[in-house]
């Protein structure tokens, strides 16, 4: 297997040029370190003088279900705390007497816990952070647990409320004190950013407000709902911060200091558990297509147009980090790029 590096620049080259994005930057390593980047494009097409750096912060959007919940779950299960297939109200007495209460941690990792879809925290309980709580934890469920895989990012959110729960520590201060300080990620924290942060920031999308782009502000709605922390979305990274974190995954003697979960929870986690149900999920992790030319490698995505994969029998890893959601919502140009970045990442 040889790496490509002049093909994964021509072709994120390619997708600034095409206004896919306004700017990308990227990397491919193993164990020891990187082993190729780049960047392409602008930071701000409103500034084109700027350019997109590899130490450009990026609104990590869905990343932060790996990086604060299913890390810090992590921790939480091999500290012995939290069994993956109790029923919550067994661990958990807000939910008991819910229809929440009979799912188990390991469901809410896979999406197959049957929550409701619906994702608008606003319209469905209003503004308060303890009404919204009450809500997700009291709802209905969509359908019967392990019937089906259905995405909802009512299971990240639900999760961060258990590790908070289990922890007795609000999910911000977990996932700095357990993963981010340890690991050395400096640049990872929830937003708001401060000015000085945000001022290298990628810009997202508009916001109708204020009319402007947003830039070191969370653009999930529900994060900003909650002050910029919850398990769904919120919190921002940059390159080698998750370059360092997934070193980690795959080697952790490679990391001089210790996060709150090891080897044991990695490998867990990037295996099916989903059994005959499809889509195939790990926890929270998803593993590319049994036909994929990159098979064995487990990816998570990020809304704004970020991503990240690893393979542990390759013994690589990858990050892509864009601000698409700058031009458009609209997956599909982008699905292509990641799709052929994978392929020349692991193929």
């Amino acid at each position: 297997m040889t790496l490509e590096p002049d093909r994964i620049r021509q072709l994120l080259h390619d997708g600034a040029c095409d206004k896919v994005y306004p700017g990308a930057v990227w990397a491919v390593g193993n164990p020891d370190g990187t082993h190729a980047t780049g960047a392409t494009g602008v930071l701000d097409p409103d500034e084109p003088e700027l350019p997109m750096r590899t130490d450009t912060v990026f609104d990590i959007a869905s990343l932060t279900k790996i990086l604060a919940v299913w890390s810090t779950i992590g921790a939480l299960w091999e500290d012995g705390k939290l069994p993956l297939d109790d029923a919550l109200d067994t661990l958990w007495p807000e939910t008991e007497g819910h229809p929440l209460g009979q799912v188990t941690t390991r469901q809410l990792l896979t999406h197959t816990a049957g929550l409701p879809l619906r994702a608008n925290l606003k319209n469905l309980y209003g503004t308060d952070p303890q009404d919204i709580r009450d809500g997700v934890l009291r709802e209905t469920l969509h359908c019967p647990p392990a019937q089906a895989v259905e995405y909802t990012d009512r299971a990240a959110l639900i999760l961060g409320y258990l590790a908070e729960h289990l922890s007795g520590t609000p999910l911000n201060q977990l996932a700095r004190q357990r993963i981010w300080e340890p690991l050395g990620m400096i640049a990872t924290r929830f937003g708001p950013l401060p000015a000085d942060i945000a001022a290298r920031c990628a810009p997202t999308e508009r916001d109708p407000d204020t009319d402007t782009h947003l830039k070191g502000t969370p653009h999930d709605f529900s994060a900003r709902l909650l002050g910029g922390t919850c398990g769904i979305a919120g919190a921002f990274s940059d390159l080698n911060d998750l370059a360092t974190f997934l070193r980690y995954l795959l080697d952790p003697a490679q990391i001089p200091n210790q996060p709150g979960f090891g080897p044991a929870w990695v490998e867990e986690s990037l295996q099916v558990h989903t059994g005959d149900l499809e889509p195939v999920r790990g926890l929270f992790w998803h593993p590319a297509p049994a036909t994929d030319p990159a098979q064995g490698t487990y990816v998570h995505y990020g809304f704004t147009g970020t991503g990240m994969w690893i393979n542990p029998t390759q013994d690589r890893w990858a990050v892509l980090l864009t601000n698409k959601l700058y031009y458009t919502r609209d997956r599909g140009p982008l699905t292509d790029v990641r799709n052929t970045f994978r392929t020349l990442a692991f193929a």
